[in-house]
């Protein structure tokens, strides 16, 4: 299990948000925080700190008329911390490159690999022969709809057809370095992890799954930990110190790793 941190970005600004809450519609979104510093400042952060594989997400479609902002936060972000964080929102094989040059270890991509609610491979082998295995993330994000976790798309707005299951992870780790998968309904509420989902990631565990949403106490991640048999790495976005929650960063990070 490791900690891996966050740097979401929204109509231009660090923000930390109730994931359900974000509507493309006027751009809007139930704040928890937001930074009065830039994404580069805690790129840099972590940096110092030596933690990588984090991610990046512009939370802006590619026509509102704070994308441009936003991605201009995402690549002062990717500049200041070369190789060191992933970035994901509205990538294509077409503009993959372009984040990847900046600085990304990994792009991360959901919406571009879905096609009328179904996994999209046409896309999906486009995106890998652009990117290569290796430099690929597949964002599996989630929302619970009749007792089952369905991948969601376009900034969680949207329900696909495709069930979370064993089988789908199996196939789409072929294409893919890494998992990353929020659970969209709890997504920056603190108020509990999806255990369900947890165990189905943990029991599964082929290949590196972050696991966001939902954290909000020690007590959640120790949950986190056993139920994920120790094996999914974890985003904590709203409860931390850096984002104005309660829990302690250096007390988080080491926790994670064993050491608390």
């Amino acid at each position: 299990m490791e900690f891996r941190p966050c740097i979401d970005i929204h109509n231009g600004k660090v923000k930390q948000i109730v994931g359900g809450s974000l509507r493309d519609e006027g751009d809007s979104a139930k704040e928890n925080f937001v930074s009065e510093k830039d994404a580069a400042f805690y790129a840099q952060f972590y940096k110092r700190q030596g933690i990588r594989g984090g991610h990046i997400i512009l939370l802006n479609a590619k026509d509102s008329p704070y994308y441009e902002a936003t991605k201009r936060q995402a690549l002062l972000a990717l500049r200041a911390y070369p190789g060191g964080m992933q970035a994901g929102g509205g990538i294509t094989a077409e503009n993959a490159a372009e984040f990847l040059d900046a600085g990304a270890s990994h792009v991360i991509v959901t919406s571009y690999v879905f096609r009328d609610g179904r996994v999209y491979y046409e896309n999906l082998n486009r995106l890998a022969a652009e990117v290569g295995k290796e430099r690929l993330t597949l964002d599996l994000s989630c929302r619970k709809k009749d007792g089952a976790y369905y991948i969601v798309t376009d900034r969680w707005q949207k329900f696909t057809k495709e069930k979370i299951t064993p089988q789908l992870l199996d196939e789409l780790s072929a294409y893919a370095d890494e998992f990353l998968i929020h659970a969209a309904d709890v997504e920056g509420r603190s108020a509990g992890i999806e255990i369900p989902l947890v165990e189905l990631l943990g029991k599964w565990g082929k290949i590196p799954v972050t696991y966001a949403g939902g954290v909000g106490s020690f007590a959640h991640l120790a949950e986190l930990k056993a139920h994920g048999r120790n094996r999914l790495h974890v985003t904590v976005g709203s409860a931390l110190d850096l984002f104005g929650g309660p829990l302690p960063y250096e007390e988080v990070l080491r926790f994670v790793s064993g050491a608390g």
